[in-house]
């Protein structure tokens, strides 16, 4: 077994897996760029090494990861306006295009919250399994603004646009089993199996023909996101217009100050 040192990420190859583990258990694994930058390194590793023949992506505590952490403060534009695009495109975009072109599996196993930015990782994995108290949500809607890190793609993909219409302009939670319904989730297991469940699949993946693996991962990926690097460069600039909006102003104020937000539609 072999061990590499971060700060908010664990990461360690055992039977040929990669075990990558999201590790601020007490900001439920809320994204930091620093946080995104270790992971972004640690997907790479296990993406070029040749001892790693699938991946486990985990989060550690309660929650799979409570999407980017609100109380990180955001860069400013040259107009003066919240930078929401720079972390997009220099660090979590790279970090599902790594996921998407790795030419092995990767599994995630997702427990309690999963949201934001953790729905984005989650779905860029080509399995993923939850326990039956998870729940995915992105709720975006509340802070006014959208959707990143090539979410809008993997919905539209796999739910349809009307699904995917209620997820995002809703906002509401969409818990583990009617994920799996819906086809975001491949299967739903105890809270207490989750683990062991998550490491037998990457372990049974591990031993398949990774080249042949690879392919059909090529092969799916080219016939369903062909569009994905568009996609979420679309994102990022659909993003950055919410920075200078009174919505977006307001929607953080009222999360910060636990208030129901009164949006004005500007």
């Amino acid at each position: 077994m072999s061990t590499t040192t971060y700060t908010d990420v664990r990461y360690r190859v055992e039977d040929a897996v990669a075990h990558i583990q999201l590790h601020r258990p007490e900001a439920l694994n809320a994204w930091t760029p620093a946080m995104g930058a270790e992971l972004l390194d640690a997907v790479r590793r296990a993406a070029t090494d040749d001892a790693v023949r699938a991946v486990l992506i985990t989060g550690a505590g309660r929650a799979f990861c409570a999407g980017a952490d609100v109380k990180n403060q955001r860069e400013l534009t040259p107009d003066g306006d919240p930078d929401l695009t720079s972390r997009l495109r220099e660090v979590y975009n790279p970090i599902i295009l790594e996921i998407r072109g790795a030419r092995k599996p990767f599994v995630a196993a997702v427990q309690g919250a999963c949201a934001g930015l953790g729905v984005s990782l989650a779905l860029s994995c080509d399995l993923l399994l939850a326990a039956e108290d998870a729940y995915l949500l992105l709720a975006f809607v509340r802070i006014g603004v959208m959707p990143d890190a090539g979410a809008t793609a993997f919905l539209a993909e796999r739910v349809g646009l009307a699904r995917a219409a209620e997820l995002c302009m809703l906002g509401e939670k969409l818990p583990a089993a009617k994920a799996e319904r819906w086809g975001l989730v491949n299967a739903v297991h105890p809270a207490e199996e989750l683990q062991s469940a998550a490491e037998g699949l990457a372990r049974r993946l591990a031993s398949a023909p990774t080249v042949a693996l690879g392919n059909m991962k090529r092969a799916l990926s080219t016939a369903a996101q062909r569009g994905l690097a568009d996609q979420l460069e679309l994102e990022a600039t659909l993003q950055q217009e919410h920075g200078a909006t009174a919505d977006y102003h307001e929607g953080r104020s009222a999360f910060a100050e636990k208030r129901k937000a009164v949006f004005q539609g500007r």
